[in-house]
């Protein structure tokens, strides 16, 4: 089966040796995501909201260049340093996902790379052959 990776020139990705996305067959993983913005800055400083907001941007940007859409998506999972801002991280994923409703899982863990990172996602799609 054909592998493709895709990379986004986030900085990690080259020190840790890891993709943004993999493509195999009709499988797409993309790696845990966070707020980094298109100017590389991290977006929504302290709004749990926001930084899932742009996440899920990047994630749909990145389905884009594998040949997905987020109707493809059938698993997140979401990575959050403060569980108690499920509500604003369920509502950016509701308003990404809608009626598509892929499986989800969200934990609280201690911490990310950046203390500025209140959540990461990672994310599985599947598309038609």
């Amino acid at each position: 089966m054909q592998r493709q990776n895709f990379s986004t020139g986030s900085p990690w990705e080259p020190v840790v040796g890891y993709s943004r996305a993999v493509r195999v067959g009709n499988q797409i993983f993309i790696t845990g995501t966070t707020a980094l913005g298109p100017d590389g800055k991290l977006a929504g400083i302290g709004d749990a909201y926001a930084q899932a907001v742009q996440i899920l941007r990047n994630i749909e940007a990145v389905l884009k260049r594998a040949g997905a859409e987020m109707r493809h998506v059938v698993l997140t999972r979401i990575y959050v340093t403060d569980i108690s801002k499920w509500q604003e991280i369920g509502r950016a994923h509701r308003e990404s996902f809608g009626d598509i409703r892929p499986c989800a899982t969200m934990v609280e863990v201690s911490r990310l790379i950046d203390p500025a990172m209140l959540l990461e996602i990672e994310a599985q799609a599947v598309v038609e052959d």
